[in-house]
């Protein structure tokens, strides 16, 4: 059965030393931003949209996500899509903000290219990836969180979790 992978899945990576400290230095970046900018694609983008709102509401973070349609077609068009994330930041990215960059392969070029341009202007960064470690966004990020699996469906939901349990520690700091 399929929910014995998961619970096994999860029980390995959330009982990781490397991930509580990976947390733990991601709320101390936290606390020292004024905004968050969240990115990523298809199912990763609707994980994006949800954060910003919960870490706007709960947390008192302002943060924004790179997921509304007319926004993310009107980039695209104007720059192409690999470049799209990137415009749109050069306009609203702001010393002290942050962008936590979501991505299952960590290849995609719209958000490798968008973490490249943050990282030229000295922005903070946090990753979260999947599948090969050895993925383009993970050598970018101030902090790179991995989960060391090839499945869509584990690694979203791990950075769903890791995400809310960063919103949760804040709300009750």
């Amino acid at each position: 059965m399929e929910i014995q992978n998961y619970q096994q899945k999860f029980n390995e990576f959330f009982d990781s030393q490397k991930l509580k400290e990976e947390i733990k230095n991601t709320i101390v970046l936290i606390k020292k931003i004024k905004r968050i900018f969240f990115i990523g694609n298809g199912g990763s983008n609707a994980i994006c949209s949800h954060m910003a709102e919960d870490f706007s509401k709960i947390a008192k973070i302002p943060s924004l996500s790179f997921s509304d349609a007319a926004l993310i077609t009107c980039y695209s068009n104007d720059y192409g899509y690999e470049n799209a994330i990137a415009e749109w930041l050069k306009i609203h990215f702001q010393e002290d903000d942050m962008l936590i960059a979501l991505s299952s392969s960590g290849n995609s070029d719209n958000i490798v290219n968008a973490a490249k341009f943050i990282k030229n202007i000295n922005g903070k960064i946090v990753t979260l990836t999947g599948f090969n470690k050895n993925n383009k966004l993970s050598s970018l990020g101030d902090i790179n969180i991995h989960i060391d699996n090839n499945r869509y469906g584990i690694v979203e939901c791990f950075h769903e979790v890791i995400l809310h349990s960063i919103v949760d520690t804040l709300q009750n700091e």
